[in-house]
């Protein structure tokens, strides 16, 4: 994100910035100011490209910034503002910066017009439960912050948001990652820590672009052994998660229905089946079958599994569990204190446990 000041050399830069922050001004007093562009026919509005308002007291916004139809960055950060109207109407923003207000779901326009140009959008810290399905209206959104409000779920259409570069969702009440976040291929950061998360899901394999995955301060027991496969993968933070604490679980074991059993005997000894041969339903089902991850079995599993920890040194230093699936209790004869070391290209750089 840009670093606005007031103080830049550049006279041109001047002309296109109008800087009101920290100043403590009501909505009438910047409204006030601002009018002064328009005054006398002047088509000094027409320059300005920033407007900085952050540490006001702006309980709305003002009238007159909708008139800056050249407006492309604007910051309304650290006020007290309660409600925001559909700005993208009038002017094609690339940033807004909301950050640190009382913004409710209910408060937001019902519909942003849809904007083409916005890349970063930050509602942090404000009074956000559910996530904003306005946010949709933004398709080339490559930074997007969230963090600091009470959001319960992640939409499933996050897919939507192809470009995002930066999901930052740290500090809310989130329960469960949807798989559609490991559609976002462009993502570099996914910033999860602090919210109330027990797993997630192993397409996050699927992020090869993947950087740094904060996951601290949430309630992960394991993690999924696709991880591994994050190459560029350099910052891993899980410190205040159970899975932190080294442990052994037991591993519980239902026996399988007769349906599993018939099918696994047709899977594990190559009975082939045609079409016609049994309804599609069980042809189907065949088709579902999952390999045991036991190097030495040749077994697949269906919908009867059994839960294994595998303990991962993953830069030399930490020991992290991973969570397998293997077909039978047997196929986990191997202590679950048995570390092993993913291949040296793997490794992270930084496993951040405390």
């Amino acid at each position: 994100m840009d670093n606005y000041t007031s103080d830049s050399s550049d006279g041109e830069s001047c002309n296109r910035i109008i800087d009101l922050a920290y100043l403590l001004r009501n909505p009438e007093s910047v409204d006030k100011t601002l009018s002064e562009y328009f005054e006398n026919d002047s088509k000094k509005f027409q320059d300005i490209e920033r407007i900085i308002l952050h540490h006001n007291e702006l309980n709305i916004v003002p009238h007159n910034l909708c008139r800056f139809i050249n407006m492309k960055v604007l910051d309304l950060s650290n006020n007290g503002l309660t409600s925001f109207p559909d700005i993208f109407r009038y002017c094609q923003l690339t940033n807004l910066i909301l950050k640190n207000n009382r913004l409710r779901n209910e408060t937001l326009s019902k519909d942003f017009t849809e904007c083409y140009t916005l890349r970063e959008l930050n509602l942090g810290g404000n009074d956000i439960v559910q996530f904003p399905e306005q946010i949709f209206s933004f398709p080339n959104l490559k930074f997007l912050y969230l963090g600091g409000n009470a959001i319960k779920n992640i939409s499933k259409d996050v897919w939507k948001l192809k470009q995002l570069q930066v999901f930052s969702l740290g500090g809310n009440q989130i329960t469960e990652v949807p798989v559609t976040v490991g559609l976002l291929k462009n993502l570099q950061a996914l910033v999860l820590c602090d919210n109330e998360i027990e797993i997630l899901p192993a397409n996050i394999a699927n992020l090869h672009n993947l950087r740094s995955l904060l996951l601290h301060k949430n309630r992960l027991r394991t993690l999924p052994p696709e991880i591994i496969a994050l190459k560029n993968l350099s910052e891993l933070s899980l410190r205040d998660n159970p899975l932190v604490v080294r442990f052994v679980s037991d591993i519980t074991h239902q026996a399988a229905s007769l349906l599993e059993l018939s099918a696994r005997a047709l899977k594990m000894y190559n009975i082939n089946v045609q079409p016609g041969d049994i309804p599609q339903t069980l042809l189907h089902y065949l088709e579902s079958a999952h390999t045991c991850l036991n190097p030495h079995c040749e077994g697949v599993y269906f919908d009867n599994r059994v839960e294994h920890i595998k303990f991962v040194d993953f830069c030399g230093k930490y020991r992290i569990p991973l969570l397998q699936y293997l077909c039978s209790p047997k196929c986990a004869s191997t202590s679950t204190e048995e570390i092993v070391r993913p291949h040296r290209s793997y490794l992270m750089k930084k496993v951040l446990l405390g």
